[in-house]
């Protein structure tokens, strides 16, 4: 498309998730940063500490990332648009430099913007295992701990 013409809404925000894919694939960190706005703000509701916003604290995070896994890909696995926002699933693998295993899946929600991500609500964890199944998980995330008001243990 020319640049005087209009490119929908939904079109524009699953391309900035299929451009920052093929950025992150290529390591090229500029390109990476290019498709985030200035402005660009990031929420991590599991981790509200980890928010943030600028483009700036864009390309410390992927400068980290890149030098720590250097044979890093990323694919996306599926997405859905609602309007200027593209829900999109996540898988980033690779090595460390330790010889072990780099394995995050998850969701970033994307707002866009003037064809840059504006804003995400970063959902992206890293994979664990091994470390128990359902039931242990949810024991940990509701039962009663030595540090609870009451004292009790599981």
């Amino acid at each position: 498309m020319g640049p005087d013409q209009h490119v929908p809404p939904g079109a524009a925000a699953d391309a900035v998730v299929h451009r920052l894919c093929a950025a992150t694939n290529a390591h090229d960190l500029d390109a990476i940063v290019g498709c985030f706005a200035p402005d660009y703000r990031n929420e991590t509701p599991a981790h509200p500490e980890r928010g943030f916003v600028g483009r700036d604290q864009v390309r410390r995070n992927w400068e980290q990332i890149l030098r720590f896994v250097p044979d890093l890909t990323a694919e996306v696995l599926r997405t859905s648009v609602t309007g200027d926002a593209v829900w999109s699933e996540w898988e980033q693998r690779g090595t460390r430099p330790d010889g072990s295993a780099h394995l995050m899946r998850g969701v970033i929600v994307f707002g866009v913007r003037d064809c840059l991500a504006a804003w995400a609500r970063f959902y992206l964890e890293p994979v664990q295992e091994g470390v128990g199944d359902v039931t242990d998980a949810v024991r940990r995330q509701v039962a009663p701990t030595a540090e609870s008001p009451t004292g009790a243990r599981p």
